[in-house]
């Protein structure tokens, strides 16, 4: 079982998303069974932000000094999926989502899908630094998405 912790710090969400909590425990309720760490306490927190606040981040952690869509931190760097298991914190730019402003909420929240499932994979210590890596960690968010989009469709 997943528990997501879910904060934000930028109004901008609340527009988007009304129950940001209900929300996500739905994405990950419809997670491939590999993921969903059943008999199992995984934890992770989650930070709805925005580009100010995940660009200083960014250049912090990771010397980069522009904003970006989404960033993890990994509790551990392979993490050991025991009986209770903290895996880190992942922060998503509300900017990033919303673009172009013009999109309709069912686009938004496919895009936000997507980024979640994307900073999850990290927190699992899937990265896309070479490219083997990348074409594994596509095809996991891919299957994710899938299976997610098909059940809360």
């Amino acid at each position: 079982m997943i528990s997501i912790f879910v904060f934000s710090d930028e109004k901008a969400w609340s527009k988007r998303l009304k129950k940001k909590e209900e929300f996500f425990d739905k994405i990950c309720q419809a997670f491939p069974k590999k993921y969903k760490f059943l008999n199992k306490k995984v934890s992770f927190s989650l930070l709805l932000s925005n580009n100010k606040k995940i660009k200083k981040l960014n250049e912090n952690f990771r010397n980069k000094k522009k904003p970006t869509d989404v960033l993890s931190f990994p509790f551990r760097e392979k993490p050991k999926i025991s009986k209770r298991t903290y895996i880190g914190d992942i922060i998503i730019s509300y900017n990033f989502i919303d673009k172009p402003k013009s999109q309709n909420l069912k686009f938004f929240k496919e895009k936000l899908i997507k980024t979640f499932i994307h900073g999850f994979l990290h927190l699992l210590n899937f990265d896309h630094i070479k490219y083997k890596d990348y074409k594994k960690m596509l095809r996991e968010e891919d299957l994710i998405f899938k299976t997610v989009i098909s059940k809360i469709d």
